[in-house]
């Protein structure tokens, strides 16, 4: 497709609720594991070099950065510095004094909890409908014979609030939809602050970022992993990295089972209880030519304890072009990215399975 039709394709959905991918329905993994939870079923099972291709180093979870976000919002100098120096070398950070309720963060986990032991007729009254990623279900399935994550979702688009698909808005339990809408404001606050200093770290002024997305907009993907049997058999997300501009997660405080791709070795991001986990994603690093890479990142499951994820991506409007700026190319360091329209990008990604980061190489220039 050229620029020019993919220009015209996005700019249908500007004025309108956008539509941005398809998938293959799936059976429920919660309802698997209900109905024999000592089996796993063979589309679940995963190769042992699949699991293990690279060490997994949890000595080094340690060093995973972590950024007090009041000292960003006051402007210190060495906080700026070491937000700088975790965009470029993990990809990954945690954030801490983010003004975010601790009252209000686990009032998601628990209504979210509480949604999750519904019956599956009850669920299911805001299935996935097969051409869209809004509702409860199953994303990045895109054939009958794709080995499947150990993973159960719901995903709600919620900025801009005319992006909202109110029938996949579940109405139970009483008081998750508010809960869920109180929770993203605040996400949004924090998301919008933090990709204001990353226009200064890439040499910007603040809100040049932020106009580069002509507005910002926000999905909410809730993973639910449930126990299993035999955890080393299978994965509960593919390696992967993030379309996104940034991506906010709150995990549970009491299990690990995120895991970054780091120096060529996996290693487990512990929770921090009331620490929020972000990650820079594809747009940043085409938009930085390079510098700051989105980082690939799985999830594992666990044996005896369900985990759930919180995960808020922020990405630009459809019809946003990104490309890397002109103060990031230059002899050393070339022009490594195409300049492309984001809405074309994103569902260049979400229309095919998680396969780590082969994504990116739609928006590189081939040698």
């Amino acid at each position: 497709m050229s620029l020019n039709e993919a220009n015209v394709l996005v700019s249908t959905y500007i004025d309108e609720v956008p539509t941005y991918a398809s998938h293959v329905p799936v059976p429920n993994v919660q309802e698997t594991v209900r109905n024999n939870p000592l089996k796993v079923p063979e589309r679940y099972v995963r190769s042992e070099e699949e699991i293990q291709k690279v060490l997994y180093m949890p000595q080094l979870s340690s060093q995973v950065p972590i950024i007090d976000f009041t000292l960003l919002s006051h402007g210190n100098k060495d906080e700026i510095l070491k937000l700088d120096i975790a965009c470029k070398e993990w990809g990954f950070f945690q954030i801490v004094n983010h003004g975010v309720k601790i009252d209000l963060m686990q009032q998601m986990k628990d209504v979210v909890a509480e949604f999750f032991e519904f019956p599956i007729e009850e669920k299911n009254k805001y299935a996935m409908p097969p051409d869209d990623i809004q509702g409860y279900g199953h994303t990045s399935v895109v054939s009958e014979t794709q080995i499947l994550d150990w993973c159960d979702q719901l995903i709600v688009l919620v900025y801009p609030a005319r992006f909202r698909k109110p029938q996949f808005w579940p109405q139970i339990p009483e008081g998750l939809k508010d809960t869920i809408e109180a929770y993203s404001s605040e996400i949004k606050r924090v998301g919008e602050e933090l990709i204001n200093y990353l226009s200064l770290i890439l040499g910007l002024e603040e809100h040049v970022l932020i106009g580069l997305h002509k507005e910002v907009v926000q999905g909410l993907r809730v993973n639910y992993y449930p126990p299993c049997n035999t955890p080393e058999q299978v994965i509960g997300l593919t390696p992967h990295s993030d379309a996104s501009t940034i991506t906010i997660v709150m995990q549970d405080d009491d299990v690990t089972g995120l895991e970054i791709r780091y120096k060529e070795s996996w290693v487990p991001v512990t929770p921090i209880p009331g620490a929020l986990v972000v990650n820079v994603g594809d747009t940043v690093e085409i938009l930085s030519n390079g510098k700051y890479k989105s980082v690939e990142h799985r999830a594992m499951t666990n044996k005896n304890k369900k985990r759930t994820s919180f995960v808020s991506f922020l990405f630009p409007r459809d019809d946003a072009e990104v490309g890397p700026f002109d103060h990031m190319i230059d002899a050393q360091n070339p022009k490594m990215y195409k300049n492309v329209t984001y809405g074309e990008y994103l569902r260049h990604t979400l229309n095919r399975k998680l396969e780590g980061k082969t994504q990116t190489d739609a928006a590189k220039i081939q040698d």
